[in-house]
């Protein structure tokens, strides 16, 4: 099937962008990075089951080999806000790649998560003010919220529900010519139109917080809780 640019119809959108990742699936063409993490303890790379090669250094505070409903994930423990020093251990950063900014392609990101917290940034690529644009996926008040800042635009969402309850989902933020949504356990629960333009920054993918910060003034915004998996597609 053959995608369609409409925020209405969620069915086209998972039928071409799939809903969950599976290790012994193939890559699509549509998959540019799966981290299934996996890993058993002790380990210090998080691997990319696409076959491209998008592997991330996984910090040293980062819990790794949790067990989960389908096999394993990483635990990242709660830190005070804003309260110096920085800990980038607490960060898994995958390098700069093509692959992983949106361009001026459909782009897509899904991430399976369970927190009973209520603050921190979940996965983004650049920052606020960063050159070429970003995109962020955090939890404020436990409410995920997608941000996709681009050379048009910008355009945020937050989730109208809060999923800081201690039960595993999946959130996904969905950004396509006519506009972005965002998605929680499958189902659109907010959606804004407009293109926000080109996204491709020279950062790399941070995962738990933000990469350039020092918690004076400029706050990591780590995350608290733990991740099944994460899924970039782009088409």
């Amino acid at each position: 099937m053959r995608y369609r640019r409409t925020l209405a119809v969620t069915a086209v959108l998972t039928c071409v962008f799939a809903s969950a990742p599976s290790p012994a699936r193939a890559a699509t063409g549509y998959e540019m990075a799966v981290w299934m993490m996996d890993e058993n303890k002790g380990s210090h790379w998080m691997a990319d089951s696409t076959g491209r090669g998008h592997a991330g250094r996984i910090g040293t505070d980062v819990g790794i080999g949790m067990a989960t409903e389908s096999s394993r994930g990483y635990r990242f423990d709660r830190l005070e806000p804003d309260t110096p020093p920085a800990r980038p251990g607490h960060l898994v950063s995958v390098p700069d790649h093509p692959d992983l900014d949106p361009g001026d392609r459909d782009f897509a990101v899904t991430v399976r998560l369970r927190t009973t917290h209520k603050f921190g940034n979940i996965i983004q690529k650049g920052q606020a003010t960063v050159p070429g644009g970003s995109f962020k996926m955090q939890i404020p008040s436990g409410r995920p919220t997608c941000t996709f800042r681009g050379s048009v635009g910008t355009r945020e969402m937050w989730s109208p529900i809060r999923i800081n309850d201690g039960n595993w989902h999946t959130v996904r933020c969905l950004r396509i010519r006519d506009g972005v949504a965002l998605l929680i356990d499958g189902q659109e629960v907010v959606s804004k139109p407009g293109w926000t333009g080109t996204i491709a920054n020279t950062w790399p993918v941070s995962i738990g917080g933000k990469l350039d910060c020092d918690q004076v003034d400029v706050g990591c915004d780590y995350y608290a809780g733990d991740l099944d998996w994460i899924m970039i597609e782009a088409a």
